[in-house]
């Protein structure tokens, strides 16, 4: 079977005669000449027909078109005059033809864009986000798979919280109540003793109430876990993985960044070594740029913000404060100290600021290791033993010091394409008035 013309591969059929797919993205006239713009989901090409050089038929058909309507044509692959493709065009064969489109070249409030958002995804701008939305995620996979870890497919319906219990979504399971998850580390965890090197790739789900450009309710999480790791080599790793996916999309995805009118530049600065400092030498910060809080607060918009615009590239910042960080962290008594069996003031944790306010992007460290520790965190959390007995068993059963960390999907997406809110880094935003379509 002779390969199937598509406008992305248009180089391989300079001169030859092909049948494109697709459907019409706008036209124009001008006197005898006519112009057919297609797309057909690979990318978008101008069609010229000539009175005289295409079948009458064309012409007629021509006129019947409306924006997104079906078609078949067929045409002349040629270079075109201002770069790029076109089709010289022989035949138009209509497929369907569209009704009005509701989303035409004018100004659209975003709640019409919002409501209308199963066609919205076939604007150029948005079908370039998701393209690279695909490949961030493909090149994940591949970064893993090269560097010889194991995919590791985490339940989505689980008995218990592993962020915490007032942003879990609840539904019945039968005889009792199960919870979407928010996070698939714990049974990453499972994986990374059984295995030593692996990833966590799925939905994850947080009941928050928030209305900032960068929470959904429903994001994807790459996770991976790794066996005898701490909290440095977990941080070697996030700077490889960020790396790679960067210098993968600008090498694949440079017409969709073009599209998206974003700074090449700025992301081919995004390589390693990230600058590494401590929560508390980030407090000297804020408080050196105006945006100072008290110790021990979680930050804000602000102040990552403000982190990003200090350093002008990503950091990690590491060491927080234990009384802000999840149950299973392992704690130190001090700032680059050993690791302590009891109660430490920081949590081995570590987040990745990414600059120019999309936040982080990263958020992980190393795991506490000793059952009898875990279990008094899971009591001081207000958590219930009998939900994490399998847990627990992790370190009852060979237990060693091990690290992972989460990346957000649609935040990453963000950040790579530049767009302004991540309800146009997913397929199907969920948000917090936002379940349709």
């Amino acid at each position: 079977m002779s390969e199937r013309f598509s406008i992305g591969n248009a180089a391989k059929f300079i001169d030859q005669t092909v049948t494109l797919l697709g459907w019409v993205y706008n036209t124009r006239s001008s006197g005898k000449v006519k112009f057919l713009v297609m797309r057909d989901g690979s990318g978008i090409m101008q069609g010229v027909l000539f009175k005289g050089e295409c079948e009458e038929q064309a012409f007629a058909e021509f006129d019947r078109l409306t924006q997104e309507s079906a078609v078949e044509v067929t045409g002349v692959v040629r270079q075109s005059p201002r770069g790029g493709f076109e089709m010289g065009v022989r035949s138009i064969k209509t497929v369907q033809v569209a009704e009005p489109y509701p989303i035409t070249p004018k100004e659209h409030g975003i709640e019409f864009l919002m409501e209308n958002r199963h066609l919205w995804i076939r604007s150029q701008r948005q079908w370039a986000a998701l393209r690279i939305r695909s490949e961030i995620m493909f090149a994940s996979e591949e970064f893993f798979h090269k560097n010889d870890f194991v995919r590791f497919d985490a339940p989505i319906l689980t008995p218990s919280a592993c962020e915490g219990t007032s942003t879990l979504f609840s539904t019945p399971y039968f005889d009792e109540r199960a919870f979407l998850t928010q996070s698939g580390q714990l049974y990453g965890e499972t994986g990374a003793m059984a295995f030593g090197k692996i990833y966590v790739f799925g939905p994850t789900f947080r009941a928050e109430k928030s209305k900032t450009r960068k929470h959904l309710t429903e994001f994807w999480m790459v996770e991976p876990e790794v066996a005898f790791a701490d909290l440095n080599s977990n941080m070697d790793l996030g700077e490889k993985f960020i790396e790679h996916i960067f210098q993968t999309v600008i090498a694949r995805r440079a017409p969709e960044l073009k599209i998206l009118e974003r700074d090449i530049s700025k992301l081919e600065s995004v390589r390693g070594p990230f600058p590494r400092i401590s929560y508390d030498d980030a407090l000297k910060i804020l408080e050196k740029r105006g945006v100072g809080i008290p110790w021990g607060e979680d930050f804000g918009a602000p102040h990552e913000s403000a982190l990003g615009e200090e350093f002008g590239k990503p950091v990690f910042m590491h060491h927080m404060p234990a009384q802000i960080k999840a149950f299973y962290f392992k704690q130190s008594d001090e700032v680059g100290g050993p690791g302590v069996t009891g109660n430490g003031k920081y949590a081995l944790g570590c987040d990745l600021i990414a600059p120019d306010g999309y936040g982080e992007v990263i958020g992980g460290g190393q795991r506490e290791e000793s059952v009898d520790v875990l279990r008094r965190r899971i009591a001081e959390h207000g958590l219930k033993e009998e939900d994490y007995k399998w847990y627990l068993d992790l370190r009852r059963f060979g237990s060693v010091p091990h690290a992972g960390f989460g990346l957000g999907i649609e935040r990453t997406v963000a950040w790579i394409t530049g767009v302004e809110h991540v309800r146009e880094t997913i397929p199907y935003p969920r948000m917090l008035n936002t379940l349709r379509p």
